[in-house]
């Protein structure tokens, strides 16, 4: 992950850059991040969830984005996350209510996910589910609403977590089957 440009932007002022970049970029707090490049493992574990949550985000009434779907967390922050699923679609140019947001973890992208990625995902309203992926060993952390507050797992080989949203059981190693790990 590129390090945040020095210049503060405005929504629009991102957006309208956005539309003319050959590149994405996440606004963060005003700042603009060029996003990092995703390696082989990544696409193999996106590609594996998409196959897995997208059907029944379907069927549920709800769509999958994967990657290239703007979401808005504030007047300052939007990300692309990995995977969102959102079951009241926004006719802007970026969704604001997600259910489900997923991101794989790499070395480049780990401290943002973690952090501010987390601090503000977790502030959301519509959000039951947030998963962390790893994409240098097998590994699934969730964090998952309950009322009002938030329980945080961690799931390995041969562990299942039943998602909230879309409703369905999420498999470890369905996910992981076949993937190359990437070096850490």
């Amino acid at each position: 992950m590129a390090e945040p440009s020095g210049k503060a932007l405005s929504l629009e002022a991102y957006l309208q850059l956005e539309e003319q970049s050959p590149i994405r970029h996440h606004l963060v707090e005003g700042a603009l991040w060029a996003m990092a490049g995703a390696g082989r493992a990544h696409h193999q574990i996106l590609t594996r969830l998409l196959l897995k949550v997208g059907p029944k985000a379907l069927e549920e009434g709800c769509e999958a984005y994967a990657v290239d779907r703007r979401l808005k967390v504030s007047e300052d922050t939007v990300f692309y996350p990995d995977l969102m699923v959102v079951c009241t679609p926004s006719p802007s140019l970026y969704e604001e209510a997600p259910c489900l947001l997923v991101e794989i973890l790499s070395e480049s992208t780990e401290d943002l996910d973690r952090e501010k990625k987390l601090w503000h995902y977790l502030r959301l309203p519509s959000l039951r589910a947030y998963l962390l992926l790893d994409s240098r060993r097998v590994g699934l952390e969730a964090y998952l609403r309950e009322g009002g507050r938030w329980t945080y797992l961690r799931l390995g080989p041969g562990e299942s977590l039943p998602l909230p949203c879309p409703s369905l059981e999420l498999a470890v190693d369905e996910v992981y089957r076949g993937v190359n790990l990437e070096e850490g």
